[in-house]
């Protein structure tokens, strides 16, 4: 085995072309508007079965582009995807990154109502009064709840459904599929995600716009 010597500003650039490379081998080829975001999420997890489960609306990257473009807010479920979107970036169009989670009132509301953190955040957040885009990593009941929200008539600029696990994962990522909203998302199938998922797709669209 060869350790190759790449210098540090190209090692993502190799890292890139040799996703694209082990694609056209496995052949698999990418419509040209997901594909951008479906390597990145392959480079942050090494993990090619993305290429495969990850579900986008009709035109949700271009519509999450321009809800970018127009100032909207990203709010998610976990610090950890806060800390990994490009926080700078968003800041160019106008944007702010939310997580409600560490919410003193968020944590009271939930207990007393015995629900999670993350169904009171989304409620906290629908009522930031700004277009938002939804990116969830973790918590299957975030979603859960933008499903009922939508279903009263909210309408977010898209939703990042990816959250991990094994309780209700599989079904609440189908809810947002299945929404007849005719609201934007991009959504990966199964049991996997999580925050780093999220905060990759994010960072897939802000790099489109500046970098």
């Amino acid at each position: 085995m060869e350790i190759k010597h790449i210098l540090p500003s190209d090692i993502e650039k190799t890292s890139l072309g040799i996703i694209k490379q082990e694609l056209t081998q496995m052949g698999k080829t990418l419509p040209d508007d997901t594909e951008a975001t479906v390597i990145r999420v392959i480079h942050t997890t090494a993990d090619f079965e993305y290429a495969d489960t990850m579900m986008f609306s009709e035109g949700a990257v271009e519509k999450g582009l321009e809800a970018i473009k127009n100032g909207a807010h990203i709010v998610t479920d976990t610090n950890m995807a806060l800390s990994g979107i490009s926080k700078k970036t968003l800041a160019r169009f106008g944007g702010e990154v939310h997580c409600f989670m560490a919410d003193e009132e968020v944590a009271k509301e939930a207990k007393e109502r015995n629900v999670t953190r993350a169904y009171v955040s989304m409620e906290k957040a629908a009522k930031l009064g700004v277009p938002i885009i939804y990116a969830i990593g973790n918590a299957p009941t975030a979603l859960i709840k933008l499903k009922e929200l939508m279903d009263e008539g909210y309408r977010p600029e898209l939703i990042i459904g990816v959250s991990v696990g094994f309780v209700n994962v599989v079904e609440a990522k189908e809810l947002i599929i299945n929404n007849d909203k005719d609201v934007p998302y991009i959504v990966n199938r199964g049991r996997k995600g999580g925050s780093g998922v999220a905060a990759a797709i994010c960072n897939s669209l802000l790099y489109k716009l500046y970098r």
